[in-house]
C-alpha cells in the first residue's frame, strides 16, 4: 500500500498541473529520503541536482513514480504511507496535519505554483535523482526501476509474455502476481481481489493454471484497477491521500481484502484470514478452495 490505482491517481493529478513549472528550491527535510541514492541522488547533490530544472511530464512505472526533469528522472517511492501534495491544491487543514511528516519539499515557479512536498509518515518511502537506463527507448525508465515488468494499464504490456512468465512458476499464484518482475502494480489489496473474482486459492501453483484461466485472472486485475482508479483509489486511514488531500473511495466496493470474518458476497459464505508472508489472504473457503493435497491451516476472521 499505495499499489497501482493510488499511485496512478498521483500521477494524474500531478500530471494535470506540474508540466512547464521550474523547480526553484530544494529542501530534504528527512534523512531517510535520500537513503536510496549510493552517489549522485543524495542529500546535497540532489538539492543541487533538481533545483532550477523544469518538470516536463510525469511518468509510472508500476509502483514506482517519477518527474521528468528535462531528461533526467526525480523518482519518488510511496512505499507504505507516502503522500505527494500540491500546496496550492491541498486544503489547508491537511497540510497542517502533514507538516510534521514532511520529508521533502520543492518549492516550484512561478511563485503561484506553491509547493510540492513528499509527506511520508513511517519513513518507507524514498526519493532519488536518477538517470535513464535507456535514454534512447520509446519510453525510457529510471535504472532503478528498469527492473520493473510493465503493469495491465500500460501499453507496453505484453499479455503473452506475462502469460509464459506466470504459467513458467512453481509458486503459488498470490506469491507471483505479487512478484513486480512479473506483473507490476499489484499489491496484497488488488491480489486478493483479484483472486476473489477468479475463485482462485492464493496457494495454487501458477504453473498448474490453463492459460485461459491466467488470462481471466490478469483481466480480473485491469477491471479492478479501472474501478479503484475511478473512485481514487482505496484508503483506510490518512496514509494515503491523493495530490489534493482527499482519500481514495473504493474501500466499500472491497470483496475480498479487510472483510475477514464477512460474508461472501457471492455464496454467503465466511471470509476467512490466513497468515501469508507476513502478512495475510483474504478469501472466501467455498469459492476458492485450497489445492487438492493441502491442508488448511487454522483460519481466523
Amino acid at each position: 500500500m499505495p499499489e497501482l490505482p493510488e499511485v496512478e491517481t498521483v500521477r494524474r493529478g500531478l500530471a494535470a498541473i506540474l508540466p512547464g513549472r521550474r523547480v526553484a528550491s530544494v529542501a530534504v527535510e528527512h534523512p531517510r529520503v535520500t537513503r536510496r541514492g549510493a552517489g549522485p541522488g543524495t542529500g546535497q547533490a540532489l538539492r543541487t541536482g533538481v533545483r532550477g530544472r523544469t518538470i516536463t511530464a510525469v511518468h509510472r512505472r508500476g509502483k514506482f513514480l517519477w518527474l521528468d526533469l528535462a531528461g533526467r528522472p526525480l523518482v519518488v517511492h510511496l512505499g507504505m504511507s507516502g503522500q505527494v501534495l500540491l500546496t496550492g491544491s491541498a486544503a489547508p487543514e491537511v497540510l497542517v496535519h502533514s507538516r510534521a511528516h514532511r520529508r521533502l519539499r520543492l518549492r516550484l515557479a512561478p511563485d503561484d505554483a506553491g509547493e510540492l512536498w513528499f509527506v511520508d509518515q513511517r519513513t518507507f518511502g524514498w526519493a532519488l535523482l536518477d538517470d535513464y537506463a535507456d535514454v534512447h527507448a520509446v519510453s525510457p525508465v529510471p535504472r532503478i526501476a528498469a527492473h520493473i515488468a510493465a503493469d495491465p494499464l500500460d501499453t507496453a504490456f505484453d499479455i503473452n509474455g506475462v502469460l509464459a512468465r506466470i504459467r513458467g512458476r512453481r509458486a503459488g499464484i498470490k506469491s507471483v502476481l505479487l512478484d513486480q518482475t512479473v506483473v507490476s502494480g499489484i499489491g496484497n489489496i488488488y491480489a486478493d481481489e483479484a483472486l476473489w473474482r477468479a475463485r482462485l486459492h492464493y496457494a495454487t501453483p501458477a504453473h498448474r493454471l490453463p492459460a485461459a484461466r491466467v488470462r481471466t485472472l490478469l483481466g480480473h486485475v485491469t477491471d479492478i484497477f479501472q474501478a479503484a482508479l475511478g473512485k481514487g483509489g482505496t484508503s483506510f486511514d490518512a496514509l494515503y491521500r491523493d495530490v489534493n488531500g482527499r482519500s481514495g473511495r473504493f474501500a466499500v466496493d472491497l470483496d475480498a481484502y479487510g472483510r475477514g470474518g464477512q460474508p461472501c458476497r457471492r455464496c454467503g459464505r465466511s471470509l476467512v484470514r490466513e497468515p501469508f508472508a507476513n502478512r495475510s489472504s483474504v478469501r472466501c473457503p467455498r469459492c476458492q478452495r485450497r489445492p487438492r493435497g493441502m491442508a488448511d491451516p487454522v483460519v481466523g476472521a
